[in-house]
């Protein structure tokens, strides 16, 4: 049970912390910061439901779902580093066609500004890990901790 409560309340501080980023540091986030926020929700959902049933099989499901943030993280740092361009639409910089005219461009402009997502967000001046490299580390920290809790809880 207090397992459950941990994995709970870190997958839950993930996304929370996150959103308060935005207005305590200013940090705005791209589309792929906001698509690591989703699996931490669905991890906490899981370990929740983990408190009234099939606690061993639902653990392990969080520690998926906070593993699969640590993935959109991963594939979040290689688009950082320029490994590899992002498929979302909404992490590329606006660019002017010279076919556009000047409505089309102001039509086609999102109704928030956006950050690119291969401009890396850093928390900590002077240390070179952004947000999506903290995620990493936090997500599969999540994720071993939640099987390793699951995989002391009796087979149900």
């Amino acid at each position: 049970m207090h397992g459950s409560l941990l994995v709970l309340a870190l997958s839950l501080a993930a996304p929370l912390f996150a959103k308060g980023s935005e207005g305590w540091f200013s940090l705005a986030p791209c589309e792929l910061c906001l698509w690591q926020r989703w699996p931490y929700w669905a991890a906490a959902g899981l370990a929740a439901l983990s408190l009234f049933v099939a606690r061993r099989s639902l653990l392990c499901l969080a520690g998926l779902a906070a593993a699969a943030s640590a993935a959109v993280a991963a594939f979040h740092l290689g688009v950082e580093w320029g490994w590899w361009p992002s498929p979302l639409a909404g992490c590329q910089v606006p660019t002017a066609g010279a076919s556009l005219s000047v409505e089309d461009m102001l039509r086609s402009l999102a109704p928030a500004p956006s950050k690119p997502c291969d401009l890396p967000a850093f928390l900590i001046p002077g240390l070179p890990l952004s947000m999506a490299g903290m995620n990493l580390f936090y997500g599969l920290f999540v994720a071993i901790l939640a099987w390793r809790i699951a995989r002391k809880e009796p087979r149900a």
